[in-house]
């Protein structure tokens, strides 16, 4: 191996193994135990378990929606404006990666910043095939007793989606959901699937991934440490800004909630990159691209620890974000807005 292991690189080992291991531990909590609480606002992954007559009954915030992937939480806006804010987003940091591949080769996916950029425009493209789906959506499901399709679209999301009980019974093979709420509405909702799981996800990876990038960048980086094989330009203060810009301004337009359980899967991509860098550096690899992450230096574990810490005031910001979105968006905004959860 070309990583020389000193003692104390195995309490660094021991830190990202336990942070693997209690994310893996929450999820599993969180995600297959397939618990619907009241007091709970999130959405698992799973179905609500079914009653025994062939029915499933559960809270609304245990229910995912397709509705939720495509749709705007602000009334009157059609998908089609959500689908087109994805697909420039998508455009605009495709561009932008490509740039930074051809101005430093392949070679640039060492760093944690090429790794989440490429993350968050995984989560716009695929953002916008499931919003142009939802638009599809919109164009051949038969509309309510009223006929008016505009009505249909500005119809509070929440009156749906918020009811003290609701109930769903499969009804096609298609995966398509009966709701009947105890005001008599019934509609015809699929549960998000795969697709759809892996793109809140990747969302939520995305929140707390962005902050840290940026923060690191900017708060730590720029003005305390010199890198030789990075130089500060155009190019990188747009790598290190656009990436949170895009993710905020879809998060503005979107309808998908921001559970704090799902710091898991934040803290898992970390991990995956860390061990990336390990296992590089075994290859022969000479040089790390954050110095924080030696391991030739008796300060690596204090690092690794509070690199561990970090996570939670970076995918906090993200959750205060959207926590603040609907909390001060519908006082000011009573009748366009829409609360995500």
């Amino acid at each position: 191996m070309a990583l020389v292991v000193y003692w104390y690189d195995f309490i660094c080992f021991g830190i990202v193994v336990a942070a693997f291991i209690g994310s893996i531990w929450v999820l599993w909590r969180k995600e297959a135990a397939c618990r619907c609480e009241e007091d709970s606002v999130y959405e698992s992954l799973l179905a609500a378990r079914p009653d025994v007559d062939g029915f499933v009954r559960a809270t609304p915030r245990a229910h995912v929606g397709s509705n939720q992937l495509w749709t705007s939480c602000w009334n009157g806006v059609h998908p089609g404006w959500l689908m087109v804010t994805r697909f420039v987003s998508f455009a605009a940091m495709a561009g932008f990666l490509t740039w930074d591949i051809v101005e430093w080769d392949a070679s640039i996916f060492v760093y944690y910043t090429e790794w989440t950029f490429a993350l968050v425009m995984v989560y716009f493209a695929l953002g916008t095939v499931i919003s142009a789906y939802g638009c599809w959506v919109c164009l051949s499901t038969p509309l309510p007793e009223n006929d008016a399709r505009d009505e249909f679209l500005k119809r509070d999301v929440e009156e749906s989606t918020t009811a003290n009980s609701v109930t769903y019974q499969e009804k096609d093979v298609k995966g398509k959901i009966k709701l009947q709420s105890h005001y008599a509405q019934e509609e015809f909702q699929q549960r998000a699937g795969f697709w759809g799981y892996l793109m809140q996800t990747i969302y939520q990876t995305c929140g707390g991934a962005v902050i840290l990038t940026d923060i690191v960048f900017w708060c730590v980086i720029v003005p305390f440490l010199s890198n030789s094989h990075l130089g500060l330009n155009t190019l990188m203060g747009c790598m290190h800004t656009l990436n949170a810009v895009f993710l905020i301004l879809d998060t503005l337009l979107n309808s998908l909630p921001f559970p704090w359980f799902r710091l898991a899967y934040f803290v898992q991509w970390s991990c995956l990159y860390v061990v990336f860098q390990w296992v590089l550096h075994a290859c022969g690899f000479t040089w790390w691209p954050y110095p924080f992450l030696e391991l030739d230096t008796p300060w690596a574990p204090l690092w690794y620890f509070a690199l561990a810490v970090v996570h939670i005031p970076c995918y906090g910001i993200f959750a205060l974000i959207v926590k603040a979105k609907n909390s001060i968006l519908p006082g000011l905004f009573p009748h366009a807005f829409v609360r995500s959860y």
